[in-house]
């Protein structure tokens, strides 16, 4: 359980953030205002500037690492305490108090407090996309939970619609409810071009298509999808992208899609948190490293504008400049 958190109260946050930087370096810095990162041998550290305390995310592989960090990073919070003294509380005076470790699995994402009251203000599913839900449901059981949920259908469609896109492409289809909202948001002589690798959940999908009215918008090709967008021409010619397929896959998505947009075009990508595993440095499945490797390209490219919404279980937008 190698996540933990540390709050310190100070009067000045800000000038106890850059003395821990400066008693750190060069193990840290400063990563923008109120922020900074620590990166220490057996692990790292948040450090977080607000209000009148500082918070500290401390984080590590394993038990070891993590009690590592915590040890080092208090140490220097108290040497700084004591430089201005009776300027800091650390929890009982005498050392800072971290909170139990936790995994990165036991953050709690979206508070179902949250999720009621955001659903019940939201501009509804319609007939056709609460019956393909509840068909998904019916018919995939537990794989349910790969579907998109309705507002984030919502998002989509919207997103798609403030780009004014006319040619989108999505990478995992499932049961089609993020292709039909995507499609519906595209004008008459729109298309989507809807990758998935197997007909067995998109066959769901056309009956409901066709109900709704966007069949002819959407073609459908089955197949690896990094085979199939390296096949597109390698011209700007797509307006909007979203990415929701098989995680170790993301960063060759990415890769093929970003030279495909057009300027101004945008790249969605779901599930950046993979059930906070992404957060947690335990994890190092093949899932969770290619997720961290394509947040942090995106955070870098110099071709994109991105912002990572805490939406359900992260969604990255990215623009193409």
């Amino acid at each position: 359980m190698p996540l933990s958190t540390a709050r310190i109260t100070t009067s000045d946050p800000d000038r106890h953030l850059a003395q821990i930087v400066e008693r750190l370096k060069p193990d840290a810095q400063v990563t923008g205002p109120g922020r900074a990162k620590v990166t220490l041998a057996g692990g790292g550290c948040s450090v977080l500037a607000a209000g009148d305390e500082v918070l500290v995310i401390a984080a590590a592989a394993d038990a070891g690492g993590l009690a590592s960090v915590q040890e080092e990073v208090g140490r220097q919070f108290l040497a700084a305490r004591d430089v201005q003294a009776g300027d800091v509380q650390t929890g009982d005076g005498e050392r800072v108090v971290w909170a139990e470790a936790v995994s990165g699995e036991q953050v709690e994402l979206v508070s179902p407090i949250v999720e009621d009251y955001l659903l019940a203000h939201c501009t509804p599913a319609d007939e056709v996309l609460r019956e393909l839900a509840a068909t998904t449901r019916e018919v995939t059981g537990r794989s349910a939970g790969m579907q998109v949920s309705a507002d984030e259908g919502a998002l989509l469609g919207m997103l798609a619609r403030m780009v004014g896109a006319r040619r989108a492409i999505e990478v995992g289809v499932f049961t089609g409810y993020s292709s039909l909202c995507i499609a519906r948001a595209l004008p008459a002589d729109g298309k989507l071009i809807a990758c998935d690798v197997s007909t067995e959940w998109t066959d769901i999908a056309r009956p409901f298509w066709e109900r709704a009215g966007v069949a002819d918008r959407i073609e459908l090709r089955i197949g690896p999808a990094v085979d199939t967008l390296r096949a597109l021409p390698d011209e700007p010619a797509f307006d909007f992208a979203f990415v929701d397929a098989d995680k170790p896959g993301y960063p060759a998505y990415y890769e093929e899609i970003v030279p495909r947009l057009r300027p101004g075009g945008l790249l969605v990508l779901d599930n950046v948190f993979l059930g906070g595993r992404v957060l947690d440095p335990a994890f190092q499945g093949a899932a969770q490293v290619a997720m961290r490797q394509v947040n942090d390209a995106i955070a870098r490219d110099e071709r994109l504008d991105s912002v990572m919404l805490p939406v359900r279980d992260g969604v990255t937008l990215a623009r193409k400049r």
